[in-house]
């Protein structure tokens, strides 16, 4: 629990990498086109802070619930195990 608080954050900046991977190709074209190294920095500064909002947004309204559920149907090891355990409620 000692580094909890940071690894939380880290997930939420990870989600909302994820999220808005194809986000960095448009920054590198833009960096590579224009050459302006300041503005591009600026803007890579603000998309960090944008993967964290969208991040703990994600976390927040149990986006990341739902993401994990859709995962588990399409699971063939968890949809085996839910079979198991209907037929054994009967």
């Amino acid at each position: 629990m000692r580094f909890y608080k940071v690894l939380l954050w880290k997930a939420y900046f990870d989600k909302g990498f994820s999220l808005t991977n194809y986000f960095k190709y448009v920054l590198l074209v833009f960096g590579w086109a224009t050459n302006d190294v300041k503005n591009t920095i600026i803007v890579g500064v603000v998309w960090f802070f944008c993967c964290l909002i969208i991040g703990r947004l994600w976390f927040h309204f149990n986006l990341i619930d739902t993401e994990n559920e859709i995962n588990n149907i399409f699971n063939p090891f968890q949809r085996e195990v839910r079979h198991y355990i209907k037929k054994r409620k009967v």
